[in-house]
């Protein structure tokens, strides 16, 4: 079989759990080539969990670097700044005929005080592009402006969310309203589904990105989206249940 590219264009994580680890790892573990546009590197200081964008020229020289490989699918997580965010979408603007996966990070989970919120008017432009957003809750609130308190809730900013471009949307909304079930919602613009596994009381570091990549990856190899979105929510399931202290362990589905 052909070898297939798939790029993430996300952040280093210095305890290699999540960010481009997990989109690497996820990307192995599909069997396809995974390549990385850096777009951070993070490391706790004596002010906590802290990010360091790269710099904008070097960003673009990395983007310039990849621009003959032939990708059939892009991840994008985190981006530090309006700058990178920038390039970015110029990036995706030239690939819009290959799956999008937006994972919007506009909160660091190790610092819920470090919002990075000033990139939510740039974040909106790249709905239009995305075959898929996986916003967590934080994230989704922030981008609709809207409070999320209810599974209610959780649908109407999913619908709003397509309703500014988004072609598909699923929210992540681990157990903010259940100890013991993680529950998200998909919308595709006509239909809802929910979406539910136990909570693990494991570590879940890059929990997110192995969704986002696992979706990408799915979507690359012919899949529809919900069909994605399910395989991906299992996937991410399974990652978590055999994590460890830092990080996610190398997966492989037996099936």
């Amino acid at each position: 079989m052909k070898t297939k590219y798939i790029l993430a264009i996300s952040g280093n994580d210095i305890f290699s759990g999540g960010g481009l680890y997990a989109d690497l790892a996820t990307y192995t573990t599909h069997h396809l080539h995974g390549f990385v546009a850096v777009t951070c590197l993070t490391a706790m200081t004596d002010k906590g969990f802290e990010v360091f964008a790269t710099d904008s020229s070097v960003f673009s020289q990395q983007l310039k670097s990849l621009k003959d490989v032939p990708f059939s699918g892009i991840k994008l997580g985190l981006l530090p700044n309006v700058e990178i965010a920038e390039l970015a979408l110029a990036f995706v603007k030239e690939h819009a005929d290959i799956p999008i996966v937006l994972d919007p990070v506009l909160v660091c989970k190790e610092n819920h005080d470090v919002e990075v919120s000033v990139l939510r008017d740039e974040l909106l432009k790249f709905l239009p592009y995305a075959t898929i957003i996986t916003p967590n809750l934080v994230e989704a609130e922030l981008l609709s402006q809207k409070s999320i308190q209810t599974l209610e809730d959780m649908k109407a900013v999913a619908k709003e969310l397509h309703e500014l471009g988004a072609k598909n949307v699923v929210i992540k909304g681990g157990n903010r309203f259940s100890q013991t079930v993680a529950v998200d919602v998909f919308y595709d613009g006509q239909d809802f589904h929910v979406l539910e596994n136990p909570v693990l009381n494991h570590n879940n570091i890059g929990a997110g990105c192995t969704f986002a990549s696992s979706i990408a990856s799915q979507l690359l190899l012919g899949h529809p989206v919900l069909e994605a979105v399910q395989f991906s929510k299992n996937f991410v399931y399974q990652a978590i249940l055999h994590s460890d202290q830092y990080g996610v362990k190398q997966y492989y589905d037996k099936t």
